[in-house]
């Protein structure tokens, strides 16, 4: 590895790991906020509403703001759409399951960009990957434990259909990449979902006291921080590097759930999120030994 190289990674995993602090505060505040009698849509309003400046002024002040001009309207509203979908979900299962089993369950998205890289993509996926999936699924059955009532049903469900769509998202987000960068996808994400959310909200919109607005307004800025974040570090670094990176995100819900809410993660969590990570980081590599062998062949 370079010199220059080497500079670059270590700023991407340092942001990257700035990025789950980021994202799992979030997620504590949106479980304090939810505790408070804020509702689903107005957490998701917040959430988006102050991306949209945030993102602005982030792009004012690097690339400009004639780089948000885009010619893939209708590929950014389909991102938009399930993007809206996938969070609305991740939500649900953020204010029903603790804090570590709603974390656990977003470490399917692997697994399922596998699923989707080799159906929709028609991406080459060996026996390797095919086995992490099955144990990766294996470590889901074993933390939600279905059948048992230990966790909300639809809690459960929500979380699994948000790691599902986050990696509907990615297989958009490489066709939109091609042409946008990841600022532009960004701030058109938070501005098209701006258009329905504006409405329920107009609809749903309720008093609160100052901490619960506090509260709201903290999920928006540490959300989209973390957004910022997560995106600047795949610039710098690649993904089979930073990606990692993300299962941190475990300690942060682990340690959130217990200070503020007494809640620590049960034996089977304990049991089967090492499964789900194993499988997550075990696909991470094999794409990387495979964009390799690409790029040595193309080279030869």
């Amino acid at each position: 590895m370079t010199s220059s190289a080497h500079d670059r990674i270590l700023p991407a995993i340092a942001l990257r790991l700035v990025s789950v602090v980021f994202l799992a505060t979030m997620a504590a505040l949106i479980k304090l906020a939810e505790a408070g009698g804020a509702h689903l849509s107005e957490i998701l309003f917040f959430r988006q509403a102050v991306g949209v400046p945030l993102v602005a002024g982030v792009i004012a002040a690097g690339p400009g703001l004639a780089t948000i001009r885009t010619g893939q309207l209708s590929a950014h509203i389909l991102r938009a759409v399930v993007g809206l979908v996938s969070m609305t979900c991740l939500f649900t299962a953020v204010t029903m399951l603790p804090l570590a089993e709603s974390t656990t369950l977003q470490f399917t998205v692997p697994i399922f960009a596998t699923i989707l890289g080799a159906l929709v993509l028609k991406e080459p996926t060996g026996w390797h990957r095919w086995l992490a999936v099955a144990a990766g699924f294996t470590g889901v059955l074993i933390v939600a434990r279905p059948g048992t009532g230990h966790f909300a049903l639809w809690g459960t469900l929500a979380g699994l259909t948000a790691g599902f769509l986050t990696a509907v998202v990615s297989i958009l987000l490489r066709r939109i990449g091609r042409t946008e960068s990841a600022f532009t996808t960004v701030f058109w994400f938070a501005t098209l979902s701006m258009v329905p959310l504006s409405v329920i909200y107009a609809l749903d919109h309720q008093a609160h006291p100052l901490r619960i607005w506090l509260l709201l307004l903290g999920i928006g800025v540490v959300g989209n921080l973390g957004q910022i974040a997560l995106t600047s570090a795949l610039k710098l670094g690649p993904v089979s590097v930073v990606v990692p990176m993300d299962y941190s995100s475990l300690l942060w819900a682990t340690l959130y759930g217990w200070v503020l809410f007494g809640a620590l993660p049960g034996v089977a969590t304990w049991i089967g999120a090492p499964l789900i990570i194993g499988s997550g980081l075990y696909i991470v590599w094999r794409e990387h030994v495979r964009h390799q062998t690409e790029t040595e062949q193309a080279i030869a």
